[in-house]
C-alpha cells in the first residue's frame, strides 16, 4: 500500500494496480447489433496487440474516486501556505494564469494558417515586453523559473562581454532557490 506523508498525516491509498478484481471494466458499450469479428482474420498479425498483463481491473467509479482522492492530496497555493521554492506560484493571479494558458494551447506542429492569432499575439507580446524594459529583444521561450533564471544570466553574461567587462562572480543568499547557484555554475559564474 502507497503511503504518503502530508502535513503529518499518513494518508493511505492502494495502488491503482492493488485495486480491483477480475473482470471489472471502466467502460461499457452498448449491444452489438452485428455479428463478433475475428481481429486475426481483420487486421495484420504485426498490429495486433496482445492481452495487457497485470491491467487494474476497475470500475468507472473506482478509478474516479482513486484519482479524485490522490489529487486532493495535490498541495498547491490555493490550499496553504507555499514554502520557498514556488515565487511563480505564489504570485499570480489567476486571470494571468489563465492567459498563459493560451501560449501553451497550440500544438507545436499546428498548420502555419491556424496560427497566426496566437503568434501575432505573442509577437506583440514579446514587443511590448522589449518595449516596457528599454531591450532591443526578447524572449518568451522560457518555460518555467529557473529555464527563465538561467536565459536571464546567459544575457547578463553576454551583455558583459559585449561591454568588455569581465564580472565572474554572483552574490547568492543562503535563503535563494537551489537552481540559483546552479544557473551561475551553468553559465559559468562564481558563487
Amino acid at each position: 500500500m502507497a503511503k504518503i506523508r502530508d502535513a503529518g498525516l499518513i494518508q493511505e491509498e492502494p495502488l491503482v494496480f492493488e485495486k480491483g478484481s477480475k473482470g471489472r471494466k471502466g467502460y461499457s458499450l452498448p449491444r452489438w447489433d452485428v455479428d463478433e469479428a475475428d481481429p486475426t482474420r481483420l487486421i495484420p498479425f504485426h498490429l495486433l496487440r496482445e492481452e495487457l498483463k497485470g491491467f487494474p481491473e476497475l470500475s468507472e467509479v473506482e478509478v474516479v474516486r482513486h484519482f479524485t482522492r490522490l489529487s486532493q492530496w495535490n498541495y498547491g497555493v490555493d490550499s496553504g501556505l507555499y514554502p520557498l521554492g514556488s515565487c511563480t506560484m505564489k504570485y499570480n493571479p489567476k486571470v494571468n494564469e489563465e492567459v498563459a494558458k493560451m501560449f501553451a494551447c497550440i500544438h507545436p506542429h499546428s498548420p502555419q494558417d491556424l496560427a497566426q492569432g496566437i503568434l501575432k499575439v505573442m509577437c506583440e507580446l514579446e514587443r511590448l515586453l522589449a518595449e516596457i524594459t528599454g531591450m532591443d529583444h526578447v524572449s518568451l521561450q522560457p518555460a518555467a523559473g529557473a529555464h527563465g533564471e538561467f536565459t536571464g544570466m546567459l544575457m547578463i553574461k553576454s551583455c558583459l562581454k559585449n561591454r568588455g567587462e569581465r564580472r565572474t562572480k554572483v552574490l547568492v543568499p543562503d535563503t535563494a532557490h537551489g537552481t540559483n547557484p546552479s544557473s551561475l555554475s551553468l553559465a559559468s559564474f562564481q558563487i
